[in-house]
């Protein structure tokens, strides 16, 4: 039996949840997601509560229900309080521009590495060496996040590259001296 899919989830105040045929949908202060539920498992709203079960005892059903749990959790805190991921770039002239809807990139490249903002998600900037990306989506902020940090990922010898707030960077030694 899941154990994460048995846990039950309290509705914060302001967030509604509705569910509709096979279609779980979070309204809140931030906005509004839905999500598609597997046939394999029924979600119920009772009095400030979502509860997942099985439709059908298997292991698919079971993997499924922790799984939509999971997600339903995740909306109902995206549209509370939201996500947000933290990047810093570390190398000499390394740095974020947010012009708009778009970052710019300067990365150690001859050139500067532009990338589009996705509709939902929100760049701040905090210095220019450190940006924020903020949204409701849980997967959306952190897919976003990887992409930015895969323009140029850091290198294990000295550091440099874009990383996550907070990341440690395993470092090598390098050539020893003879």
């Amino acid at each position: 039996m899941s154990r994460i899919g048995e846990r039950k989830l309290n509705i914060p105040e302001g967030v509604t949840v509705s569910v509709d045929a096979s279609v779980v949908t979070v309204k809140g202060s931030k906005g509004e997601l839905t999500l598609n539920i597997n046939p394999l498992v029924d979600v119920t709203v009772n009095e400030g509560i979502v509860k997942t079960s099985q439709k059908v005892v298997s292991k698919e059903a079971n993997v499924m229900q922790g799984t939509t749990n999971s997600l339903i959790k995740s909306m109902i805190e995206g549209v509370s309080t939201g996500f947000e991921k933290g990047l810093e770039a570390v190398g000499v002239g390394y740095r974020f521009n947010v012009q708009g809807n778009k970052i710019v990139i300067n990365a150690g490249y001859s050139h500067p590495v532009e990338i589009i903002v996705p509709e939902g998600l929100k760049a701040e900037l905090v210095s220019n060496t450190e940006i924020t990306i903020k949204g409701i989506d849980k997967q959306k902020v952190a897919e976003f996040a990887a992409n930015v940090r895969k323009v140029r990922s850091p290198e294990p010898y000295k550091g440099k590259g874009i990383r996550y707030k907070g990341e440690i960077v395993r470092r090598k030694e390098g050539k020893k001296a003879a």
